[in-house]
């Protein structure tokens, strides 16, 4: 365990942001299996709207750091083509 006021401040502060990162890790997840599911039960409004929900917190995570700016658009193009390819059908 950290010994000096620094290092245990340093040591709050680094918990701190590993329990806030991996909230926001885990809601960008929630949302992205929200849309899959939508898209696997078949019904493009659902996923549709699932997708449009999911847009911007995606574009969040990449601006704040947490997803690389190219894995958020590789997973926002994949549901888009996904979608897509629902209402195809």
């Amino acid at each position: 365990m950290a010994n000096s006021p620094q290092a245990r401040k340093r040591a709050r502060q680094a918990e701190k942001r590993r329990r806030q990162n991996a909230s926001q890790r885990s809601m960008v997840r929630t949302y992205i299996k929200r849309v899959r599911a939508a898209i696997d039960s078949g019904d493009a409004d659902k996923a549709r709207d699932a997708y449009t929900a999911a847009v911007p917190v995606i574009d969040r995570m990449a601006d704040k750091g947490m997803l690389h700016k190219n894995t958020a658009a590789r997973q926002k193009s994949r549901l888009s083509t996904q979608i897509n390819g629902l209402t195809a059908e």
